[in-house]
């Protein structure tokens, strides 16, 4: 094939309701392989780039591993104490869950987990979140450390 006709239409396409074109009558879409899981392959070929697009496999998210949450920033709140706020890279962070910040190892128990001002039972790989801990001082929790649940090993 040539190299123009492994590439998806951008122009016009379904959202606008065009057929085939004239003008592009040589294209007949883009032929995509890829691997589902091991030695299973998937071929599909798309017209249009909105169909590219809504062919993309949803990323399977981490959630049956530890903890792992790096954090960006430390703030402290008046009424409501000390805020690590970071994004959740593995596992999950729920409220009355235990966590170690490392590499420091300071535990504390987390009271409640927020995402943009909204109160959360739980946050999965991906969210950014803030969570008030208890009794934990904010010169004591820094910028780059990782929490982590304190059952699991290592926290």
């Amino acid at each position: 094939k040539q190299w123009y006709q492994r590439r998806v239409a951008i122009t016009a396409g379904e959202i606008e309701g065009a057929e085939d074109i004239d003008e592009m009558k040589w294209f007949k879409g883009a032929e995509v392989s890829r691997t589902i899981s091991k030695g299973k392959t998937e071929k599909a070929t798309y017209k249009w780039l909105t169909q590219a697009l809504d062919g993309i496999p949803v990323p399977t998210r981490p959630t049956s591993l530890a903890l792992r949450l790096p954090l960006q920033d430390v703030y402290k709140i008046g009424g409501i104490g000390t805020v690590p706020v970071g994004r959740v890279e593995t596992g999950i962070i729920s409220s009355g869950m235990v966590v170690t910040f490392g590499p420091v190892g300071i535990s504390t128990e987390v009271k409640s987990v927020e995402m943009h001002h909204e109160t959360m039972t739980e946050a999965t790989p991906g969210d950014n979140v803030g969570f008030n801990s208890k009794n934990s001082a904010v010169k004591e929790i820094k910028r780059g450390f990782a929490a982590s649940a304190s059952k699991n090993d290592p926290a």
